[in-house]
């Protein structure tokens, strides 16, 4: 752009030629910026992937941050396992935020606030509660088995009637508890960002 502007200041006929140059040359460059580089390979990988849970309308497979780039099915389950927990966290956390802020305490937790305030009125007994409960959920919530179905199937030998089911009706439950973890990521963030804001009462009038 510098070139372009500096010849612009001499308007001669040789200077004109060489700004048409200058500029194919800009469009040229510009172009070449903008050029899908080996979509052929990006898409051969992302294909292998496209029937997965969670692939659905409108979307179909989501990857903007390329984290499936030359990814093998055992990437794949590693962070299908890492979405559905952080969506199981999401909903526990969704949950938790609504029900305190709607005034429900655990007893002897009555004058705890709600939200972002908890974490500087909670005693010291509360925090070890808590991070005894996160220790006990990171021990037990796993495949300890070995008979996992697939990744997040946490059963461990407890049948819970879902062995009877139809394959269709698996994928589906599957889907949906995807479906809510992703929707409760989105829900939690949004609930910290307006309480952040001073607006919160306004999403959440039932405090």
């Amino acid at each position: 752009f510098a070139l372009f502007l500096s010849l612009c200041r001499f308007p001669s006929n040789s200077t004109k030629s060489t700004m048409k140059l200058a500029v194919a040359a800009l469009l040229v460059g510009s172009a070449a910026a903008f050029a899908p580089a080996q979509v052929g390979k990006a898409t051969t990988a992302l294909s292998a992937f496209e029937n997965e849970i969670g692939a659905q309308p409108p979307l179909g497979l989501y990857d903007p941050l390329g984290l499936l780039k030359d990814a093998d099915q055992a990437r794949f389950d590693r962070l299908r396992y890492v979405e559905l927990k952080h969506g199981r966290v999401a909903m526990l956390a969704v949950t938790g935020y609504l029900f305190t802020k709607a005034g429900n305490r655990l007893p002897g937790y009555e004058d705890i606030p709600s939200g972002f305030a908890a974490l500087k009125a909670m005693p010291p007994n509360a925090w070890i509660w808590t991070f005894f409960t996160v220790a006990c959920l990171e021990i037990m919530m796993r495949d300890a088995t070995g008979e996992a179905e697939f990744p997040g199937d946490f059963r461990n030998g407890f049948d819970f009637g879902w062995d009877k089911q139809t394959d269709e009706w698996k994928r589906n439950k599957r889907a949906i508890e995807l479906n809510n973890g992703r929707a409760a990521q989105m829900g939690i963030l949004g609930l910290m960002v307006h309480e952040s804001m001073g607006n919160l009462s306004d999403i959440a009038p039932f405090s």
